[in-house]
């Protein structure tokens, strides 16, 4: 089956996207105040206005479109299997094994916010439902929101009643990151293993809502431009950015009442609109350069997840240049601009001589080898 470009575009995008909320986590040391506004009355400070843009732009939204990216994904690989009439499970029970295990690693060895096990687990019970056909990944759908939306009522009813809580990290947390080893931070993620992994357990629901919509966009045809996939992706950008912007407009109010279902709620839906509003311009401006540039950041979009990574943990962490705390806003968007550019060159310089980015030959390797 042909790539589709535009797929490996919107893949791309997200993956660079989501340092947009990473950075901020980097650059103070761990402390997820300055990703939220539990800790801030009001919006007087131009440092916390720039903070706050960057954050109305990325934050949940990268995140949500990924999220919907790897549910295309997942079904392409579903296809794939039904054309080369091999066991669907058996053939991609080793994919899932492999983001488990990849996962893991960067979380042990990089960053604390890892998603990648999440995805894993995901990955799980949607190969399990997609077997069952429409009717049921529809009804899992159902039931997955309406978990997820209990589960956010309750915690967003608690923190009308109950007293307001700040999200700053610990000032030791911080004190690993600044003047800690490598080795010192990779103790504290195993000593606060479910700590730190309470974000991968709580936004499964919400993963299998946005892998069943990715699927579902794909099964319709909404990355072609034909004409019906233009409709679709027409209807997304008027809807997701319709009901989106203004809804995402909330992160502005301080106070933390709104942080919770803008990420978790209100980005994904944004990240339809983003969606969407990519497709447009991709079709009206095509001849644009930066498009096979992204297409080929997409096609290794999991190695640059982890070299991102890597390389804001090395800029702003104590055991590498350590700048973690000490810069501006300004200058942390620098640093992102940076990165991303990098990420981008540095992709198109390796697929020019490797057909595979360094993690997704690993992993080709691997499923090749066990499925001998």
């Amino acid at each position: 089956m042909k790539r589709i470009a535009l797929i490996d575009i919107l893949r791309g995008i997200a993956i660079l996207g989501t340092l947009g909320t990473n950075i901020w986590i980097f650059a103070h040391l761990g402390d997820l105040k300055y990703i939220t506004t539990t800790d801030f009355t009001n919006w007087s400070s131009m440092d916390d206005i720039l903070r706050l843009l960057v954050l109305f732009v990325f934050n949940g939204k990268l995140l949500g479109m990924l999220t919907i990216m790897f549910g295309v994904g997942m079904e392409i690989k579903y296809q794939q299997s039904i054309r080369h009439n091999e066991p669907w499970i058996g053939m991609y029970k080793w994919v899932i094994v492999f983001l488990m295990v990849e996962g893991l690693l960067h979380y042990v060895l990089v960053m604390e916010y890892d998603v990648l096990m999440s995805y894993a687990v995901t990955a799980g019970i949607i190969a399990v439902i997609l077997k069952r056909g429409e009717r049921a990944m529809t009804g899992a759908l159902w039931v997955a929101g309406a978990l997820h939306l209990g589960m956010l009522a309750l915690i967003f009813t608690s923190m009308l009643l109950g007293p307001t809580f700040s999200m700053a990290s610990s000032p030791q947390l911080i004190a690993i990151y600044a003047e800690g080893t490598w080795l010192d931070q990779v103790q504290n993620r195993l000593l606060n293993f479910m700590f730190f992994r309470a974000e991968v357990i709580f936004i499964i629901p919400l993963n299998v809502i946005l892998f069943i919509v990715g699927i579902k966009l794909m099964r319709r045809g909404a990355f072609s431009f034909t004409d019906f996939g233009i409709a679709i992706q027409r209807k997304l950008l008027i809807w997701g950015l319709g009901l989106g912007l203004p809804l995402n407009v909330l992160i502005f109010v301080p106070g933390g009442l709104f942080d919770l279902p803008v990420r978790y709620l209100f980005a994904p839906i944004l990240a339809l609109g983003y969606i969407g509003l990519i497709a447009f311009i991709v079709r009206k401006c095509s001849t644009w350069g930066i498009w096979k540039w992204l297409e080929k950041t997409g096609r290794m979009s999991l190695s640059c997840y982890i070299l991102q990574n890597i390389t804001a943990t090395a800029i702003f962490y104590g055991w590498g240049l350590g700048l973690g705390g000490t810069l501006n806003s300004v200058e942390i968007i620098v640093v992102f601009c940076m990165i991303v550019v990098g990420q981008i060159i540095l992709a198109n310089m390796w697929l020019t001589k490797f057909p595979y980015g360094p993690v997704e030959w690993l992993r080709k390797g691997m499923l090749q080898w066990l499925e001998r």
